[in-house]
């Protein structure tokens, strides 16, 4: 185990919170789904109700137009992985697969975690494991709560082209990807240097 690994955790959690509280903020300020019950914890976590094919579970206010041309905040639901990927896969196929894939990356990150020693050349590997599992856990909070990941970071470009919504989540998980593949990079140029000096 590395010596900081109270590290992780900060990290981990923080992305977490981050995530699942702007989320509530979304689901309170975007969408009719406290309306009824009020905004709180158990409404929060309390499942969405049915919607029909193709329409969302809760009802979607207006967006909050950032800039005009290029980002808004806007209530999206995905049923899928970050940026909509495997949503067309049929309901009962993707509940499982997502919570198989979901608790094995868990398991992954925080056995990749184990194997750290704290060595200065781990730094991408100490931003980056957290970060991913931080984003991991947080889309996965959405799925068992409502079966669906809240997304909101709306990017587009003159309406005429757009990225798929997404969450902090999402972001955290990309960051943290590219900084493990960072990682990978480093520590093996590391590696090779000390064999050619052997």
């Amino acid at each position: 185990m590395p010596k900081n690994a109270w590290w992780f955790a900060v990290v981990a959690v923080s992305v977490l919170v981050l995530d699942q509280g702007t989320k509530f903020l979304v689901l309170d300020r975007l969408t009719t789904a406290f309306d009824a019950n009020g905004a709180s914890v158990g409404a929060f976590f309390g499942g969405a109700p049915d919607a029909p094919p193709g329409a969302f579970h809760f009802r979607t206010k207006q967006a909050v137009v950032v800039s005009e041309s290029f980002f808004r905040l806007s209530y999206a639901e995905n049923p899928g992985a970050a940026f909509g990927l495997f949503a067309r896969v049929p309901d009962h196929l993707r509940g499982p697969l997502f919570h198989v894939v979901s608790i094995g990356a868990v398991i992954l990150l925080s056995w990749y975690i184990t194997k750290l020693t704290g060595a200065k050349n781990e730094v991408f590997a100490r931003w980056g494991l957290p970060l991913v599992l931080g984003g991991a856990v947080g889309n996965y909070v959405d799925r068992l709560a409502r079966g669906f990941v809240v997304d909101f970071l709306d990017f587009h470009w003159f309406e005429k082209a757009s990225w798929p919504a997404f969450n902090v989540a999402d972001s955290a998980i990309v960051v943290g990807v590219g900084l493990l593949l960072i990682d990978s990079f480093v520590r093996k140029e590391v590696k090779a240097g000390a064999k050619a000096l052997a």
